[in-house]
C-alpha cells in the first residue's frame, strides 16, 4: 500500500475516503471561529470539526448537551469562511436528530444552507439508522460517531474508556459496518481500546479518525484548544500538547496589564 502524500486543493469526502485506500494517515481538529480557523486551515490539516465541544471550549458547560442548532450554524459560518482547503465537518447537536428522522433532515440541511460546511456529524449507531438514511437521501454527507459519546453522557454517567467488554465491542462494530452499509463516508470513533479500533479500521473501507483510539486507525482529531494547551485543567491520556499557551497568554497579558499600569505602553513610537 502506498503512502504517498498527495497534494488537495480543497479537500472533499472523496478524498478521505482516498487517503485511506493509499495509506496516508489524515489529520483532524476542531474550529469554532474565523481567526483559529484560518491558521489551522493553513496549516494544511486535511479537515476541520465545528464540533458541539463548543459548548465545552467556547461557552464554557460543562457537557456539550446545552449547544443549540442555531450556535452551532453560527461557528459554522465563521469557520467555513475561513477554510479555504480543508473539508469542514459540522456536529448536529443534541436533540436535533434523535428520535425524529424529519427533524434530522431538518437540521442537517439549515447547517449546509446556512452555513456552507461540507458535511455533518452525528452520535449513535442503530438506534440512529433512521436519521442518518434520511440525511444521507437528501444528499448530505454523513460522518459517524461512535464509542465514547459525548451526547450521551448522562447514560454512561462518566467519560471513561468504552466498549472493553465484549457485548459493547460487539455492538461497536456492527454498528460501525451498519454505518458503511448507510453510506456514511467515515466514523470518529472515541475513547475505545486500541485493539478494538483497529479491528474496526480493518473492517471497513471508509475511514476510521480516532481520539483516544491508538495508533492503528485511518487518522486522528484533537480538540485544538486541547491540543494548544489552552485548557490546561484538561489531562487526558489521549492528549498531546504541542504548545502550552495557557502560561503563555497569561504571561502575556499579566505584562500588558503591568505595561498600561506603568504607562509603558503606549510608547512615543506607538503614538501619532
Amino acid at each position: 500500500m502506498s503512502t504517498a502524500k498527495k497534494e488537495y486543493k480543497r479537500v472533499t469526502v472523496k478524498s478521505l475516503v482516498d487517503m485511506k485506500k493509499r495509506g496516508e494517515k489524515i489529520s483532524m481538529l476542531t474550529s469554532y471561529d474565523y481567526s483559529m480557523a484560518k491558521i489551522v486551515d493553513g496549516a494544511l490539516v486535511d479537515a476541520i470539526l465545528v464540533g458541539d465541544s463548543a459548548s465545552n471550549v467556547m461557552a464554557g458547560h460543562e457537557t456539550t448537551l446545552p449547544i443549540t442548532l442555531d450556535q452551532m450554524i453560527y461557528h459554522a459560518t465563521s469557520v467555513v469562511r475561513a477554510a479555504k482547503r480543508a473539508l469542514v465537518v459540522v456536529d448536529i447537536p443534541f436533540g436535533s436528530y434523535q428520535g425524529d428522522s424529519k427533524e434530522a433532515l431538518r437540521s442537517a440541511i439549515r447547517i449546509m444552507k446556512e452555513s456552507g460546511a461540507h458535511a455533518v456529524k452525528v452520535e449513535g449507531g442503530e438506534e440512529i439508522k433512521v436519521s442518518i438514511s434520511r440525511i444521507l437521501e437528501a444528499g448530505i454527507p454523513v460522518m459517524g460517531h461512535l464509542g465514547l459519546t459525548p451526547q450521551s453522557i448522562y447514560k454512561f454517567g462518566t467519560y471513561t474508556v468504552r466498549a472493553k467488554e465484549e457485548e459493547e465491542a460487539e455492538k461497536l462494530k456492527s454498528d460501525a459496518k451498519l454505518l458503511e452499509e448507510l453510506g456514511c463516508f467515515a466514523i470518529v470513533l472515541e475513547k475505545i481500546p486500541a485493539k478494538l479500533a483497529k479491528e474496526v479500521a480493518e473492517s471497513v473501507s471508509i475511514p476510521i479518525i480516532g481520539i483516544g483510539a491508538g495508533n492503528h486507525v485511518d487518522g486522528q482529531v484533537l480538540v485544538v484548544h486541547d491540543m494548544l494547551g489552552m485548557t490546561h485543567e484538561f489531562h487526558p491520556r489521549f492528549l498531546r500538547r504541542y504548545l502550552n499557551l495557557y502560561d503563555e497568554m497569561t504571561q502575556a497579558v499579566s505584562q500588558y496589564v503591568q505595561d498600561v499600569k506603568s504607562q509603558y505602553f503606549p510608547s512615543e513610537e506607538e503614538s501619532y
